[in-house]
């Protein structure tokens, strides 16, 4: 299968290709794109890509709990899978055409329900086991019926510290998320 895996940050297409290499004898073949970060540059992104059997939208998300008291498949650095995404406007309001999306599930991770901001969000009352991003409303609503998204836990909302991401997320491996989409039927 040609695969095609688009990441909001280099980082993490960085991350992608150095898990996706460590897979010997792969089953698929895979091109991996750094789209940039939000909605825009997601679609944009999407509307430019080479034709694929799967496109996968794969990155870092934070989730809301904290670490100590969610389950431990959601712990940091642990893949899960994205089968509802809602879209927020930047004052936190519901857009009207922001109803939720719901999708069938086609890996055997977690499936939790995502939230599409235009801004960072920082502190929030959502309901825990939430991940925040930037881009899944959007890959959502343009995905085909055979795509679909991954999410790597990368922080815990609120930040109970200041955390410098970037140095945070560097022993993140991305290897389980590869091998989820290799040992996909």
């Amino acid at each position: 299968m040609n695969i095609i895996i688009i990441t909001p940050m280099e980082i993490e297409r960085e991350k992608a290709l150095t898990a996706i290499n460590k897979i010997s004898n792969s089953r698929h073949k895979y091109q991996v794109f750094a789209s940039g970060i939000g909605r825009e540059s997601m679609a944009k992104t999407i509307m430019h890509l080479p034709d694929s059997d799967c496109l996968v939208l794969l990155g870092f998300a934070a989730i809301v709990g904290k670490e100590k008291e969610l389950p431990l498949n959601l712990g940091f650095g642990k893949p899960i899978e994205i089968t509802i995404a809602s879209l927020y406007g930047y004052e936190g309001g519901l857009f009207e055409n922001g109803e939720p999306i719901q999708v069938d599930a086609k890996l055997n991770l977690p499936k939790l329900s995502s939230l599409t901001s235009d801004k960072f969000v920082r502190t929030t009352n959502l309901k825990v086991e939430t991940v925040v991003n930037m881009e899944d409303y959007t890959f959502m609503f343009l995905k085909r019926p055979q795509d679909f998204i991954i999410r790597i836990i990368s922080d815990f909302l609120p930040h109970e510290t200041e955390i410098d991401f970037f140095e945070h997320v560097k022993e993140i491996d991305f290897l389980p998320a590869i091998k989820a989409i290799e040992n996909m039927n």
